[in-house]
């Protein structure tokens, strides 16, 4: 049982309630209805995390898997394990980053960046040899928005743990098409 209780769109502020009737039923949203004035911007940003980067949705999958990973967050693993498959992201690559095989041959040319997400999550920063891969890799702006979709998931592990947030069953695509929609409105 979470440590806060979760916002009831039928209690809460008319804008909220819109909001969350609006989302997929799940308890990452009805837990940030408390944040009421920071709810919308974070579904904008989400949005465009998850819909507007020049970033390889597999690769942005995987790497929020690898989050999951490695902060042992079970509810974001749940949900982007969905979501990767939606995306198109080869199942033994789901199952590699799942597993920690981040040697895999399933993972190719990912195992570099990944094994980067790793260390950013484990120490907060990355080497120079990190941040060299990345941008060989990915580019500039592809080593930016990866380093802001790691954080924005970092963000969302470390909320689930703290308040012990209730399991969901998977959103599949439907969270980013909604995200989608709330940050065009």
């Amino acid at each position: 049982m979470a440590r806060l209780p979760y916002v009831d769109p039928a209690n809460a502020a008319p804008a909220v309630a819109e909001v969350l009737r609006s989302l997929p039923d799940l308890r990452l949203f009805a837990m940030l209805g408390h944040a009421e004035t920071a709810l919308v911007p974070w579904l904008s940003l989400g949005g465009a995390l998850l819909s507007s980067l020049s970033l390889d949705p597999v690769l942005r999958e995987l790497a929020i898997l690898q989050v999951a990973v490695s902060t042992g967050s079970d509810y974001e693993r749940v949900q982007h394990e969905t979501i990767a498959a939606g995306v198109g992201a080869p199942p033994q690559a789901v199952a590699a980053v799942i597993d920690g095989q981040l040697d895999s041959a399933a993972l190719s040319s990912w195992t570099g960046v990944l094994r980067v997400v790793d260390e950013l999550v484990a120490t907060h920063t990355t080497s120079e040899a990190g941040m060299n891969l990345l941008r060989t890799e990915l580019g500039v702006r592809g080593s930016v928005e990866l380093l802001l979709v790691v954080g924005f998931y970092i963000a969302v592990a470390l909320l689930a743990a703290a308040v012990e947030l209730d399991p969901d069953r998977p959103a599949q695509m439907a969270a980013i098409d909604t995200t989608d929609h709330q940050e065009a409105s």
